[in-house]
């Protein structure tokens, strides 16, 4: 076993300035007006203003190990693709920017992608009840969404990598949460890694398109209204996978609004077992510490209430 040193805060601060620079000169290359360009986020992402062009680029700076650029060029495009066809039918998201074309740009061993720029309210706090309803309406546009996902594609990205890198390095967490994270992972993976294990396990509940990244917590708040964001992990699968980590009361209101847009109502026993592998990329992500050093605090509180859980949320396999 080996540890791997963390990042020291010059080391980050260095790739910050270089996504800063890049996008700087990618928007420059594409025809915008730079003159102040400004980091405005700064975590798994760094989400560049080119002022004062009304420009946002989001440039990926923490993947997984093995996450090659060659893949995730895919992934940001199925982004961009799934949420121009959501804009085009008045969905209120924020919208790839119209004045670049609609296409990942990669430069200097980044993978950027360009959307319209949009004013966050800071003063709102986040309603996460008024924020259900909001989730089913989104739900209700996806139902139709044409092109071809894969099922519950996040999970396949992270979990299985994560913990065989946390395996080999004891120091970011302890054998006991990996041991025990493995053994929820062997249970459910087999029910959730394809759409007809997952039917064979739970038949009548029906998949569809999805945000995939809980979006409940991924919507902005603006000065007129809220939009739905972050859509890098689009795909198939169950809607209670992006109802995971709610508050019940946003469940609730997210249900009524559900039912009155003709969805089908939360299978409860079922979004307990998507919290859980919920809780499993969260367990999984501690291997992404090395990388952006923060998370070792920011996991914290969710380690701890994975703990708390039943194991695998209940879930028994068929005999």
């Amino acid at each position: 076993m080996s540890s791997t040193p963390l990042l020291t805060a010059d080391q980050l601060a260095a790739r910050s300035q270089r996504a800063l620079a890049t996008a700087t000169a990618a928007g420059r290359e594409l025809g915008l007006t730079v003159d102040d360009p400004t980091i405005v986020h700064d975590a798994f992402s760094v989400v560049v203003h080119l002022a004062p062009s009304p420009v946002a680029v989001r440039v990926p700076v923490v993947l997984p190990d093995g996450f090659e650029l060659s893949m995730q060029t895919p992934r940001q495009t199925r982004e961009l693709t799934a949420v121009a066809w959501l804009a085009d039918r008045g969905q209120p998201v924020v919208r790839p920017s119209p004045l670049v074309p609609r296409v990942p740009v990669v430069r200097d061993g980044f993978s950027m992608t360009f959307w319209e720029w949009v004013e966050v309210d800071a003063t709102r706090e986040p309603d996460y009840d008024a924020r259900g309803p909001v989730v089913a309406g989104l739900h209700a546009a996806l139902r139709d969404y044409p092109a071809p996902l894969q099922f519950l594609l996040p999970l396949s990205m992270s979990v299985s990598n994560g913990l065989g890198y946390l395996e080999h390095h004891p120091e970011l967490l302890g054998a006991s949460d990996v041991d025990r994270a493995k053994r929820e992972w062997q249970l459910l993976a087999p029910v959730v890694m394809s759409r007809g294990s997952f039917s064979a396990a739970f038949p009548g509940v029906t998949t569809q398109a999805l945000h995939g990244d809980s979006p409940g917590f991924n919507l902005i708040e603006t000065k007129t209204g809220l939009l739905h964001s972050d859509f890098e992990d689009v795909t198939l699968g169950p809607v209670e996978w992006d109802l995971t980590m709610q508050p019940p009361s946003a469940v609730d209101t997210y249900d009524q609004a559900a039912m009155r847009a003709g969805l089908r109502r939360v299978d409860h026993e079922l979004l307990s077992i998507m919290n859980v592998l919920r809780m499993l990329q969260v367990v999984a992500c501690h291997s992404l510490i090395p990388k952006l050093p923060a998370l070792a605090d920011l996991l914290t509180t969710s380690l701890e209430a994975w703990r708390q859980m039943p194991f695998a949320g209940g879930y028994k396999a068929k005999a």
